[in-house]
């Protein structure tokens, strides 16, 4: 490895090298403070080993990675996300495992596998983050042994994960046997000069859609999801909904553009039609729900639909939205969650309707905040999820795709109900003799992290022109 490449890679070493040295740490002695310090210390270290990389961009590590400005501003992004993650999950699993070290080196293994897949533009590369990715997941969803949800949870993932990884493997192994190729260029190049998509491939690309549909959440991958978000720890419900999807999202945009997706009808239209069913899927199935962590969970099924709506759109604008709304779907998918964290006892996660019933009247600052959140994601004014879903109609409107615009408004309406049940519930108040949940007290850590994450969502929100300039510049790199 050259130095260039050491530098450019710099984040994803770092990051690595930080599990090492945890996990001889924690071999020495056990101490939560210490090993979460030391986690948080990792993180910032491997954010800060993004400057020196611009430096070399863009840069290519052959066959397998790819280091250029769309990279880089996904990598902080993921890093960034599983700062914050990490920020709320101390208290969480203080109050609730005996032995808690071990969450300190699967969550950073998981964003390393997570910042694999966005530097990818191999299938092999591909495939070794998707995996890394994976396995972590593995133990962080079943990591809380006492509960019986969390070790169903933990099976159902295992078990749907690696058959969908299979499916992955054998498409992956279609396409290679007539392009020749496994890097995304050349899988590109070999299809334009082949001037059409023979069975083969177009076979091999359904079987890879079953894979990446599975990591994505969409229809009909999406039936783990639900039981997935309610059985794990609530920071890895956080980690699922944001790192983990975006992880895939990037790399699939890169291989979209690579092998020129939009010049192939049937690619395009297998993608429009699973837009479409999560896009119904997820609000029409949130709207029966009791259960918060469920409702969000069929929240991220429908607003993978909306990105799909920008992704399909085939112009450089739909790039920019789909970056401006994936930062405001991680700003708000880990406040909303943030909340459901710090709300939670060392008994029970707060993840009924009930379980906020009245709490404006009791946590006021925390009710507002988890106000903003759900706002946001019902794409209302003056949040940064308003922004996000302005520029994915702009996107459509620019590629004349009509009838998914339609979808889109329908369904953003239909998820407005959901949204505005939980704020209703909030704002209620308590019946007189009425018992209640409420939490003896909230950590400092997290009031304050909710505080700097609804700061952000409003900012985006009223001025997102310098994220915007900064995604425009970037896109500059990929398209």
């Amino acid at each position: 490895m050259s130095f260039a490449d050491f530098i450019s890679l710099g984040p994803l070493i770092t990051l690595f090298t930080a599990v090492v040295i945890s996990m001889l740490l924690i071999a020495i002695k056990r101490n939560h403070r210490i090993t979460y310090a030391f986690s948080l210390l990792a993180y910032l270290m491997a954010l800060t080993a993004i400057i020196p990389a611009a430096l070399y961009i863009p840069h290519t590590v052959p066959p397998l990675l790819v280091v250029d400005e769309f990279s880089l501003f996904n990598t902080g992004l993921v890093l960034t996300s599983g700062f914050i993650i990490l920020l709320l999950s101390y208290n969480y699993f203080e109050e609730r495992e005996e032995r808690k070290e071990e969450y300190y080196l699967l969550l950073p293994l998981a964003t390393t596998g997570a910042l694999v897949l966005v530097v990818s533009r191999h299938f092999m590369s591909l495939f070794l983050g998707l995996e890394i990715l994976s396995i972590s997941l593995y133990g962080l969803i079943a990591y809380l042994r006492a509960r019986e949800r969390s070790d169903e949870a933990g099976i159902k993932y295992l078990i749907l994960a690696a058959l969908s990884s299979a499916f992955l493997l054998f498409g992956m192994a279609l396409v290679y046997a007539f392009t020749g190729h496994m890097d995304f260029p050349g899988i590109g190049a070999a299809l334009r000069q082949a001037g059409y998509i023979p069975v083969t491939v177009l076979a091999g690309f359904g079987m890879m859609l079953i894979g990446i549909g599975f990591k994505l959440g969409v229809v009909p991958f999406h039936m783990w999801a639900p039981d997935i978000y309610e059985g794990a720890p609530l920071p890895v419900s956080a980690f699922i909904a944001t790192i983990s999807k975006g992880g895939m999202l990037v790399v699939l945009i890169r291989f979209y553009v690579d092998i020129h997706g939009n010049d192939y009808s049937m690619i395009w239209w297998m993608l429009a039609i699973v837009a479409v069913a999560s896009m119904f899927a997820g609000n029409w199935l949130a709207l029966t729900q009791q259960n918060i962590k469920r409702i969000l969970a069929y929240s991220s099924i429908a607003h993978m639909g909306y990105i799909l709506v920008a992704f399909l759109s085939g112009v450089q604008t739909g790039l920019e939205a789909i970056s401006f709304y994936l930062v405001a779907y991680f700003i708000t998918s880990i406040g909303a969650f943030g909340v459901l964290i710090v709300m939670s006892s060392s008994v029970q996660d707060a993840e009924t309707l009930d379980d906020y019933r009245g709490m404006f009247w009791r946590y006021p600052w925390v009710a507002t905040v988890f106000t903003a959140m759900l706002l946001s994601l019902a794409g209302i004014p003056l949040t940064a999820g308003f922004i996000g879903k302005f520029y994915i109609v702009m996107a459509g409107v620019n590629g004349h795709m009509w009838f998914l615009l339609f979808m889109l408004v329908i369904n953003s309406v239909i998820g407005l109900y959901y949204y505005i049940r939980i704020i209703a519930m909030m704002f209620k108040a308590p019946a007189t003799g009425e018992v209640t949940y409420i939490k003896p007290s909230l950590p400092v850590a997290g009031n304050i992290t909710l505080m700097l994450l609804t700061l952000v969502l409003i900012g985006l929100g009223v001025y997102p022109t310098a994220m915007m300039q900064l995604i425009q510049q970037m896109m500059k790199m990929i398209v």
